[in-house]
């Protein structure tokens, strides 16, 4: 994806990279309701992300090396998704499960993100690998915040067997933010 934009794009990648995670943290340390429907945005992220490291590969060649790093990383984000699903604080009110992450939360998500770019140094040597580590944040991503939303979910629906924990509430559009 970022593989053939020039030099000045990884500085344009680190900022976009922080944007995301104190968008993320934003909404991470805010109540909102637990809701069932992440899947939605995870799938997504998920496609957009295979999508993307494919074009990425497509043209260069692909060491097993570079698999095996891809293949570490995404093992880092799901075990980031249930670091940060621990963390994560549930209660219910009117019937309905209510979450907001923790500080910890919020520091585990700056270390998901330090830990991909770590894995991301590690793929440096062509432009093809160079390209695949750049395009494979959506699907670091997807994995790591499915999990934990999972997780989360699961989590409230054990705690409080008889509260909500699902789309659709109040009627309006489901929530995507984070921490579910």
């Amino acid at each position: 994806m970022f593989g053939s934009i020039p030099q000045g794009s990884s500085v344009a990648n680190i900022v976009l990279g922080v944007v995301v995670l104190a968008l993320l943290i934003v909404m991470q340390l805010r109540a909102r309701p637990v809701r069932d429907n992440g899947a939605r945005i995870t799938l997504v992220l998920g496609v957009i992300g295979l999508v993307d490291l494919v074009q990425a590969m497509r043209g260069h060649h692909v060491t097993a090396l570079t698999v095996a790093i891809l293949a570490g990383s995404l093992v880092l984000a799901a075990g980031f998704g249930v670091a940060r699903a621990l963390t994560v604080k549930l209660w219910q009110r009117d019937g309905q499960v209510w979450r907001r992450g923790t500080w910890i939360t919020a520091v585990l998500w700056a270390a998901s993100l330090a830990a991909h770019l770590g894995y991301a140094a590690l793929l440096t040597g062509s432009a093809g690998e160079r390209a695949t580590a750049n395009a494979s944040i959506l699907l670091y991503l997807a994995v790591s915040l499915g999990l934990q939303r999972a997780l989360v979910a699961n989590r409230g629906r054990r705690m409080f067997p008889g509260a909500m924990v699902g789309p659709g509430l109040g009627g309006g559009a489901p929530y995507f933010g984070a921490g579910r």
